[in-house]
């Protein structure tokens, strides 16, 4: 499968089959995050895996009632662990390192037959009660479910490449 294949059969899974990831299969969506680009080589993210049953209820209402959160037999809280470092942009290079961490996750675990879903709609306060991170000096940018997904692939509506680049100037 090329990578482009990957990127485009990959999908935001709500229903998870009740079957366990391997440690194997695990091991390879944690690689790709390890081997992520971050800048200045920082590799300032750092990733909970839960896969507590009753952890993975709790984390349900802190997902905002999201219930497929706990269907899912994996979920892992990425964080970014050195949150004072700008980017000459202007950008805190956290939340980008990490989120590209995630991305390399979510194809990691396309290529190995698992679903993903990155979640950004959960209270940040009530995961880090419940996960036990610190107040200071970290954040929790997202949150990955990964598991069996029971649902096919929708299709995909995209905007045309002519609606979403330009080319030297912004037109």
């Amino acid at each position: 499968m090329s990578i482009l294949d990957i990127i485009k059969g990959r999908f935001s899974v709500r229903k998870y089959l009740s079957k366990a990831v391997s440690d194997e299969k695990l091991a390879v969506v944690l690689e790709a995050a390890r081997f992520s680009q971050s800048a200045k080589n920082l590799q300032d993210w750092r990733f909970i895996v839960v896969r507590d049953e009753p952890m993975r209820h709790k984390l349900v209402e802190a997902a905002k009632g999201q219930r497929f959160v706990a269907e899912a037999p994996v979920i892992i809280a990425c964080c970014g662990a050195g949150i004072t470092y700008q980017m000459t942009c202007g950008q805190y290079s956290y939340s980008l390192d990490v989120a590209i961490a995630m991305e390399n996750m979510a194809l990691a675990a396309h290529e190995a037959g698992l679903g993903t879903c990155w979640l950004g709609a959960f209270y940040e306060d009530q995961v880090k009660e419940l996960l036990g991170v610190p107040d200071e000096d970290v954040r929790i940018v997202g949150l990955m479910t990964v598991g069996y997904a029971a649902v096919e692939a929708p299709s995909k509506q995209r905007k045309s490449v002519n609606e979403i680049v330009n080319y030297e100037r912004w037109e």
